[in-house]
């Protein structure tokens, strides 16, 4: 079977050797007139490319999947694809790290809840200011809703600080049935520990070396590590809180989320409801 470029190369010969006019050539080749005389349009696609750019330039750890997704909130109807090609047109391919090698181990498995604050995931991670100085941040995450719930930041964060934090989530919506958490000293703290009994929830701690059973929030320390902590300069503690919390705020209500169907925290805890 001849292909389309293979005919009209055949058309071409025939006009040009022979003399035959284009219709005459066009039957001889066995190809209408309409496909040898197309000419392909391209739709002017500069609008586009500023969106994609301004987006890459905006959200520089998106890629061009999520950013699709923000496109399609714009209103535009554009095919992921089209938007992959600009993508790499515009050569704004994220980099992903090179993670170590490490000895694999079997993975449990969390189920997954069924309903908005059924069970919470919380975790402490690091990150030093401007001037050397380190803090801490105690995220806490809605394990159905994936929505970040608080992220508390200080250069110590003891037991009776992280109780100040849940009873503050309390008033803002209720506490979940369970809480999971690592055993570092500020959980295992005795404080804490009466709180939970008296506030009626279960403190459910992995098995020490195993994060993988705390995926949840581990998920999202990765997301806040890449999107937000290795992409500012804290000046000052007052600086991190206000960058952070912006952060927060765009990540449950802006944010697409792949593993929500490309919904935002909010939008699924709506939804949920």
């Amino acid at each position: 079977m001849v292909r389309p470029q293979g005919r009209r190369r055949l058309v071409r010969f025939f006009t040009e050797t022979f003399g035959l006019s284009r219709r005459k050539a066009c039957r001889l080749a066995g190809v209408s007139r309409s496909v040898v005389e197309y000419q392909p349009r391209r739709s002017d696609d500069r609008y586009l490319r500023e969106r994609i750019c301004h987006w890459a330039r905006e959200k520089p750890r998106y890629g061009y999947r999520r950013i699709h997704v923000l496109l399609r909130r714009e209103g535009y109807a554009v095919n992921r694809k089209r938007v992959y090609r600009i993508y790499r047109e515009e050569r704004l391919t994220v980099r992903r790290k090179k993670r170590k090698q490490v000895a694999a181990a079997p993975r449990v498995a969390l189920p997954v809840p069924n309903r908005p604050n059924e069970r919470w995931s919380m975790d402490f991670m690091a990150d030093t200011l401007a001037d050397g100085r380190t803090f801490r941040t105690l995220n806490i995450v809605d394990d159905c809703t994936r929505e970040c719930l608080a992220i508390e930041i200080g250069r110590s964060i003891p037991g009776s600080r992280v109780v100040r934090v849940l009873e503050r989530l309390r008033l803002q919506r209720g506490l979940p049935p369970a809480i999971v958490m690592d055993n570092g000293p500020e959980f295992t703290s005795r404080v804490l520990d009466q709180w939970a009994y008296h506030s009626g929830v279960e403190l459910h701690f992995i098995q020490p070396g195993k994060p993988v059973q705390n995926a949840f929030v581990e998920s999202f320390n990765g997301k806040f590590r890449d999107e937000c902590l290795n992409l500012n300069w804290f000046v000052s503690l007052e600086d991190a809180v206000t960058r952070i919390e912006a952060w927060r705020n765009d990540y449950n209500g802006h944010r697409p989320h792949s593993s929500l169907g490309d919904l935002t925290p909010e939008e699924f805890a709506r939804r949920a409801a």
